[in-house]
Order: structure tokens, then C-alpha cells, then sequence
């Protein structure tokens, strides 16, 4: 079975200086080949062209690049990245424009640099390659580096491939390794439903409650300095504008960066704490060892576009909760099973099954006919459990 390990390393100054110049690479030819995608397009568009020379592909732009690009000289720096890296770069830019002619996605971005993360990719193709120590791993191009938790990746494993990335100036290492998974042997309960929501991240049909963490005081505080670090960001800007001698400028640039730097910090605090929390929350769902689990289809995208709500719902991370349910229940045996997003879990009793349509977003209390007075979100999480149509994640 295939499991991704990702931990943080510590390259020299050599290193460093080549993982910036190899994801700047990535960056640039990402980038281009969706502008040179989206110009071909707009001739079509406008009748130059035929269809059929309407898109070019990723094997084809690599060509281009390595025969017609990488030749000038204003362009040799291209060759400093890893060959597997460059393709692969490109591959992902034209998943991405597939993905938006399909409808499943808009237009992709232009990756910018600082805020848009690239990854560099490394395949296994020598036997010195992705070589891992307790306490350092050999990175094709890159060599050994050490390991910030040592011992944490499975020496002597068989790697698959790995990626190098960065975030908030502090460097990664993702690995794909071979191994076998070994399932635990408890007896599976019955099985549960999960409503996931704003006001508490998760309630289980059991009768656990998942507390939303962005509510806690520990968050609120680090939401408080990301303000406090996003305006200072923000003044710099602007006394670069209003300055016009050239050395004052330059060093204004350098402080704009090392708040961009800050910023990125608190931003990844915020991310490491939420993402923290969806895992052990997950681990312990999972180690119920219910027969499966129910969720709902939520349309992420249309909530979103509720002004008032959207910063809350962005910071639940419902997508990273479900893709990570997912794969837990699959390492674990169980079924995971999706109900539809129009299937009426809080306005449905319970209990008669009687159907309230005039239920409202404020009313917190489920209250029926039969006599149930039951919490909203618990009674909409029995009923996911007992739900009949569904499909098999």
C-alpha cells in the first residue's frame, strides 16, 4: 500500500539557493503554458485557427520549450532545473486547463511568487536516489539532507517519489513509500453518522460533539496578530509609494519582504493548528471502528458565496476533512458512504420521520409532533446514519 510522509528538512545555503531557482523554473513554465493555451484559444476563438490546433499538450510544450526555448541564451538558466521537475510542472498546468474545459473547475491561476505553492518533483530512477537515514534523506539533485524529526520516515523503505516544497521560508519533503498496512483486529460497531456544520465542527449520531476550534481563544488571538501583521504589510506598501529616492526604496523592499515572511508564519501557525485538529479528530472517529460512515455532500462553492459566512466555512476545511476521512477509511476498511446534498437530514424527525419544512437556520432545537425535542445538528446526524440512498466514497 502507498502512504505519504511529509516532515520538514534543513538544506544549506547551497541547497536553498537551488530548491528557490528550481520552483521559480516550475513557476515560469506553469505559467506559460497557460498563456500560451489561453493565446491559441482566443485565435480560435476568432477564427484563425482550426479546433483541432486549439490546445497544445504537455508533451508537445515540453518539446517546444526543449528544442526552441532552452536554445537561447537568454533562457540556458532553464536547464539548472531538474528535467523530471520541468515536466512535471507542466503536467499540472495542463491537468488544470482540463479541468476547466471539463466545468469542473474556472480558469487556473497564474502561480505568483510567495503566495502560490509549487512543488518540485522527484522520481526514484537510481538506486542511491531517495536513500533515507534516520536522521537525513538523499534527494536526487539535491543530495542529503537533514531531517528536522528524525527517525519519523521508515528507513530502509521502498520510495516511490517525493516532493520538495516551501512555505513561510521553511522547507518540506513529501515522500510516496510502499509498505504494508497492517488493520487492527477490534470488531467493528455499529455504524455512525457525522453532521459537519459552523457552529461545532462535527456532531456524531453517538452523541460526540466536535467543538469548532476556530471559536477557542488560542485562534482568535493568533486571527488578532495575522490583523496586526497584515497591516503593517499594508503601511509598507504604501511609504514605498510615497518614496522616490532609489536607496531609500530598495531597503523599504527588503522590510517589505521580511513582513512577507511574517505574515506567511502566522498564516501557517493558523493552518498547522486547524489541520492538526481535523486529523486527531479524524483518528478518533476511526479508532470507533464503526461498520461505516455517513457524511453529507455539502456544496463547498455555494456557501462560499455567502459573504457573512465564508470566512467561517473557509476556515473549517471541510474539502481537507473529507479527502482525509476518506483515505483513513480506506486504510481501515470502512465504508464511507456519501449522501446527497439536497437529502433533508435536519428537517427530517428522527424519530416519526415527519418532515418540517418550515425550519429555519436559527432554530437550534429540533421540535416535532411526536413529542422529540432534540439538538438540530445531532438529529441531523441520526438521520445521515440511517440514511438508504447514498453512494460508496
Amino acid at each position: 500500500m502507498l502512504r505519504a510522509y511529509k516532515t520538514e528538512i534543513y538544506p544549506t545555503q547551497k541547497q536553498k539557493k537551488k530548491i528557490n531557482q528550481s520552483i521559480g523554473t516550475c513557476r515560469f513554465l506553469y505559467n506559460s503554458y497557460l498563456a500560451n493555451n489561453k493565446e491559441i484559444y482566443e485565435k480560435y476563438k476568432s477564427g484563425e485557427i482550426d479546433k483541432k490546433e486549439a490546445f497544445m499538450s504537455a508533451n508537445n510544450f515540453d518539446k517546444y520549450i526543449n528544442n526552441e526555448v532552452k536554445v537561447l541564451e537568454e533562457y540556458k538558466w532553464i536547464n539548472e532545473c531538474g528535467s523530471k521537475a520541468r515536466k512535471k510542472a507542466i503536467c499540472n498546468a495542463e491537468t488544470a486547463y482540463k479541468r476547466f474545459f471539463k466545468g469542473e473547475s474556472k480558469f487556473p491561476r497564474f502561480k505568483k511568487k510567495n503566495k502560490s505553492d509549487v512543488k518540485l518533483y522527484f522520481p526514484k530512477n537510481n538506486k542511491t536516489d531517495w536513500k533515507i537515514e534516520r536522521h537525513r534523506i538523499n534527494i536526487p539533485t539535491l543530495k542529503w539532507i537533514r531531517l528536522k524529526e528524525k527517525g519519523y520516515i521508515p528507513t530502509n523503505s521502498k520510495v516511490v517519489n517525493g516532493t520538495v516544497s516551501k512555505k513561510a521560508d521553511r522547507y518540506f519533503v513529501s515522500v510516496i513509500i510502499e509498505e504494508d498496512y497492517k488493520v487492527e483486529d477490534t470488531p467493528y460497531t455499529k455504524g455512525i453518522g457525522i453532521d459537519i456544520g459552523i457552529k461545532e465542527f462535527a456532531v456524531i449520531s453517538n452523541g460526540i460533539h466536535k467543538k469548532n476550534i476556530n471559536k477557542t481563544a488560542k485562534v482568535k488571538k493568533i486571527e488578532k496578530k495575522l490583523k496586526r501583521e497584515q497591516r503593517k504589510l499594508s503601511r509598507k506598501y504604501e511609504s514605498l509609494k510615497l518614496r522616490n529616492q532609489k536607496e531609500k526604496g530598495e531597503a523599504t523592499r527588503q522590510n517589505i519582504q521580511k513582513q512577507i515572511v511574517k505574515v506567511q508564519k502566522v498564516h501557517q501557525r493558523l493552518s498547522n493548528i486547524r489541520t492538526d485538529y481535523i486529523n486527531k479528530a479524524i483518528n478518533e472517529i476511526v479508532r470507533q471502528k464503526p461498520s461505516h460512515i455517513t457524511i453529507e455532500d455539502l456544496n463547498v462553492r455555494g456557501m462560499m458565496k455567502n459573504k457573512h459566512l465564508s470566512k467561517s466555512i473557509a476556515g473549517q476545511k471541510f474539502y481537507e476533512f473529507r479527502v482525509k476521512l476518506e483515505y483513513q477509511c480506506k486504510l481501515n476498511k470502512i465504508e464511507l458512504r456519501v449522501v446527497d446534498r439536497f437529502y433533508p437530514s435536519s428537517k427530517t424527525c428522527s424519530v416519526c420521520g415527519a418532515y418540517k419544512k418550515d425550519l429555519k437556520l436559527k432554530d437550534r432545537v429540533y421540535k416535532c409532533e411526536c413529542g422529540l425535542e432534540i439538538d438540530r445538528d445531532l438529529n441531523a446526524s441520526i438521520n445521515l446514519e440511517n440514511a438508504k440512498i447514498y453512494e460508496i466514497a
